[in-house]
């Protein structure tokens, strides 16, 4: 089952002295979090009084948070988004939804393993895949992702020699 809540960064610091936080984003840019009215704390909706991307952070003020003091406060705190509120594009999937996913060959159709991690380097995401002895490195490209069903839980790859290790 899909969370309604996602974590999408992290809050690492305060900025100025009128109480805002920097927030580094766990999402595509930091464009991405500035387009949201509401972050969640702890559970908690927190009103967003302004957010503007600062190199690879968001600079947020926060309702609540209008001095240095209450702003250091949230320090170190994850925020999340209402998945509800975002719209992605077609062939997109937030990062948390893969997770877990079952893994297939497309040439055998056996089971592999399961999507244990996500790597997020520069060039592109690559799916840690576990199944028993052997853990795959399986790049998130066309090539190699034939269909990914998150509803049904499922992603069938297209594996070739090298993207096997043995644990």
């Amino acid at each position: 089952m899909k969370k309604q809540f996602l974590e999408a960064g992290q809050i690492v610091n305060t900025h100025g002295i009128r109480g805002e936080v920097r927030i580094t984003p766990w999402a595509d840019s930091p464009q991405f979090l500035c387009q949201f009215s509401t972050f969640y704390i702890d559970g908690h909706p927190i009103r967003v009084l302004s957010s503007r991307p600062h190199k690879t952070m968001v600079l947020a003020l926060l309702d609540g948070t209008d001095t240095v003091e209450k702003a250091m406060t949230l320090k170190g705190k994850v925020i999340s988004i209402d998945r509800s509120e975002v719209v992605l594009p077609k062939g997109r999937n937030f990062l948390a939804d893969l997770m877990g996913l079952d893994v297939f060959d497309t040439a055998t159709g056996e089971k592999i393993g399961i999507i244990e991690d996500i790597l997020t380097p520069p060039a592109h995401n690559v799916y840690v895949v576990s199944g028993g002895a052997k853990h795959y490195m399986i790049p998130a490209v066309s090539a190699f992702v034939a269909e990914t069903d998150v509803d049904a839980g499922f992603m069938k790859v297209n594996l070739i020699e090298g993207l096997e290790s043995d644990v």
